[in-house]
């Protein structure tokens, strides 16, 4: 079990950022990620650690250098918890595009 919320980790921007460009580029060391952001390496570190901790990013030792790679378990979990959110959406939105088509065709006043 993750020891830090997934909202939580995902609501930082930065760590959001991380998670795209492991997303696009497959594991990658910390170097080369910290240099992707206007902020110290200690920060970007930082941030890796609370998505570790999340379980969103899992991490691996090569010599001297430290790989993060995505590990989407958790962001599959948080897919099935949303989905019965996403259909409620959808559907009041359906019915808000019949309202507003109704209002709009004049046939529909008489």
């Amino acid at each position: 079990m993750p020891d830090i919320d997934v909202f939580a980790a995902l609501a930082n921007p930065a760590r959001r950022q991380l998670l795209g460009l492991l997303l696009d580029s497959g594991p990658l060391p910390v170097q080369q990620l910290a240099a992707q952001f206007a902020m110290s390496r200690p920060s970007v570190s930082e941030h890796l650690k609370v998505l570790k901790d999340a379980g969103l990013v899992g991490e691996r030792k090569a010599g001297r250098q430290r790989y993060y790679e995505l590990r989407p378990e958790p962001l599959r979990d948080l897919t099935r918890w949303l989905t019965p959110y996403e259909r409620f959406w959808r559907e009041k939105l359906g019915n808000l595009r019949t309202l507003l088509d109704e209002e709009g065709d004049p046939a529909s006043h008489d």
